[in-house]
């Protein structure tokens, strides 16, 4: 019962791990298949709901809910990230569903948790990002807080929800026993911010400045993104080594037994110098061969590429992660598959997001042993749509 990204992502990696993934939606679709607009179905729904099943429940109506309630006695695990209370309300909370199946792993993701203060508040990758600490560690160290342009509290939030769905599972091979998993987007976020928190605690509890593209703790130079003749590329040197290597390749190994860049800290203290030695040697080079050249020698370093090199990677596709796919309504597009892998498994397929209710009778007959004239008078009485 997942909506937008926490929760479809989160049963996303149990669908491509191998599990029985039934997408529960409300008659019009859940929210994110409107986020096309007037395209049609947006990419990011097709991405997170591949290799699931699809249903449409009205639970709204009595049957509806009574028909929840009959699938999770077959089930073993129900996932939802509605805001807390919602399927209380309903009448389909997790007291009422593991009292109908003992053995249920009720999961929740939510962006506060199910208890405490905040609760309540209303909760979006935004928000969380705002409150939890990112946007005052993001940015320039002169302009105001940024977002980072990824929603990362809603994924973070959704691996650790699939970690403690697998967790249950496992103790549930123990103890016969389901347990109710809820995991808040705030509290996955902050172990997140380990440098900038070690930041803080170094300058005294004093909140630190943003720092950019540079190391959040001043503890390594160079760390930072520079600029090529055609574009930008990223280099960081946290060994002495690298340094080495990168001092030999600049022809600067007048450099190399230079007091103060004798250690790391040394360095990091005279980074406005060595960002400016690093771009006067990047200036007349292209980010390809900057990147060449630095792989060669084993130096920390990678192009800052635009989406569309990201989704033509050839080394993502080669592993399998980026598939071609032809898409019924999209066309050409490019999807993901897991990024978690098992030893001696087969290839895994990648089966394209079921449409609102799709799966209604085969998951009827699958699951419930319906037969065609039961399904037939739920979707006639609008429990099945």
């Amino acid at each position: 019962m997942g909506q937008i990204y926490n929760g479809p992502y989160a049963g996303f990696l149990l669908a491509h791990a191998g599990a029985d993934v039934v997408k529960v939606e409300p008659p019009d679709g859940e929210a994110l298949r409107k986020r096309g607009g007037s395209m049609g179905l947006p990419l990011s729904f097709a991405m997170l709901n591949s290799n699931k099943r699809g249903i449409a429940l009205n639970l709204k109506d009595d049957a509806g809910k009574a028909l929840l309630v009959e699938l999770v006695k077959q089930a073993d695990v129900l996932l939802e990230n509605f805001a807390p209370g919602a399927m209380d309300r309903l009448g389909v909370g997790p007291d009422v569903l593991m009292e109908a199946n003992p053995r249920l792993v009720y999961a929740s993701g939510t962006g506060y948790g199910l208890s405490g203060p905040d609760r309540d508040n209303l909760a979006m990758d935004l928000t969380v990002q705002a409150v939890g600490g990112v946007m005052s560690i993001n940015g320039l160290e002169d302009g105001p807080p940024l977002k980072t342009g990824l929603a990362i509290c809603d994924f973070l939030g959704a691996v650790h929800l699939y970690s403690g769905i697998m967790t249950a599972l496992y103790e549930r091979s123990v103890t016969g026993k389901g347990r109710l998993v809820e995991v808040a987007m705030q509290e996955a976020l902050y172990p997140a911010l380990a440098s900038n928190l070690a930041s803080l605690q170094r300058s005294g509890w004093k909140p630190p400045v943003r720092r950019g593209n540079r190391h959040p703790t001043f503890g390594s130079s160079p760390y930072n993104v520079y600029s090529c003749r055609d574009g930008h590329i990223a280099i960081i040197c946290v060994r002495e080594i690298h340094w080495t290597n990168l001092l030999q390749v600049m022809g600067r190994m007048d450099l190399d037994g230079e007091e103060r860049f004798a250690t790391q800290a040394l360095r990091a203290q005279h980074e406005d110098e060595i960002d400016a030695i690093v771009e006067n040697w990047l200036k007349d080079l292209s980010k390809a061969e900057a990147t060449q050249i630095l792989k060669d020698n084993r130096i920390p370093a990678a192009p800052v590429r635009d989406l569309v090199e990201v989704t033509a990677d050839r080394h993502m596709h080669e592993r399998g992660m980026l598939h071609d796919v032809v898409h019924p309504d999209m066309g050409n597009i490019v999807l993901p598959t897991s990024p978690l892998r098992f030893g001696g498994s087969p290839e895994p397929e990648l089966r394209p997001e079921p449409g609102i209710g799709e799966h209604n009778a085969e998951v009827m007959i699958d699951w419930l042993d319906y037969d065609a004239t039961r399904i037939e008078k739920l979707t006639a009485a609008g429990v099945l749509c």
